[in-house]
């Protein structure tokens, strides 16, 4: 298991990101949360198997085709195993 903590800068909030990352974690096995920031970036935590949130990660560097991704900063950390699923936070 592997923990990601990611920050997802540009045209990302108010184009159904979340909730594209949402079916991204499911697809791929992967728990944690995602939100939106007062900035105007989106946040997420997540973790799962190494190939599978690799895979995850991918996923949203791209995001969904109507974002525009400027920049995603990605840490690696060691995993606190405290999700059951993935989930939107407010």
């Amino acid at each position: 298991m592997i923990r990601a903590h990611i920050i997802v800068t540009g045209r990302v909030q108010g184009i159904g990101f979340r909730f594209s990352t949402l079916t991204w974690a499911k697809q791929f096995g992967v728990v944690g949360w995602v939100r939106n920031n007062l900035d105007g970036s989106v946040e997420i935590v997540a973790e799962g198997e190494e190939q599978s949130l690799m895979g995850f990660v991918e996923k949203v560097k791209r995001g969904p085709s109507i974002a525009r991704v400027s920049d995603c900063k990605v840490e690696y950390e060691e995993p606190k195993n405290e999700f059951a699923s993935f989930e939107i936070t407010y």
